[in-house]
């Protein structure tokens, strides 16, 4: 069973408590119900919220994230959750993450901009399904400010290019680091 888990920027709020309890519930029942259980939940440590919160400290990216997963993990433990089974980190996963982009742009479904690389959700057959939604009733920008490079307001950064002061890693766009959505 995989849950996007945690951005780890801040103290964990009353969202975060009800998305640890529920995936626990449901891990324990499936586990009594007979189910093998392997429970990965990911641990988001670098994203613009972290930065940002970085900045504001005078800490790097990493210290926000490592600080934020440790009240994390005492805050479920208080919880009675137990936790996952594995809880991948987002930052050991950038080469995967950049072949996925580099993939996806192949294929013709993910196009480079001034400031990254982003999926065209026009272009993925399928997409807001599961939100059980046609595209034209999704909302754009829920998250972030809509770039004026982008072909639709939907669409959403696979890779963003590296600003100053920011973490960044090589890629075939030049440096930059992951988008929110590509690191669940």
């Amino acid at each position: 069973m995989y849950v996007c888990g945690p951005t780890e920027y801040r103290e964990p709020h009353l969202g975060h408590g009800r998305f640890a309890l529920v995936f626990d519930v449901l891990r324990r029942y499936l586990t009594w119900t007979g189910l093998e259980v392997r429970y990965v939940s990911n641990i988001t440590d670098v994203d613009d919220k972290i930065i940002q919160q970085a900045a504001e400290e005078g800490r790097t990216a990493e210290e926000v994230a490592r600080t934020s997963e440790r009240i994390w993990y005492d805050a479920v433990e208080g919880l009675g959750v137990d936790r996952p089974d594995a809880d991948p980190h987002a930052t050991d996963y950038i080469p995967q993450m950049i072949e996925l982009v580099a993939e996806l742009a192949d294929k013709g479904v993910a196009y480079e901009t001034s400031d990254g690389v982003y999926l065209e959700t026009d272009r993925v057959p399928g997409y807001g399904l599961l939100a059980r939604q046609p595209l034209e009733s999704l909302r754009a920008g829920a998250r972030v400010d809509v770039a004026d490079e982008k072909r639709s307001a939907l669409d959403f950064a696979l890779w963003k290019k590296a600003k100053p002061g920011e973490p960044w890693w090589e890629s075939p766009w030049g440096p930059g680091r992951p988008g929110w959505h590509i690191e669940c």
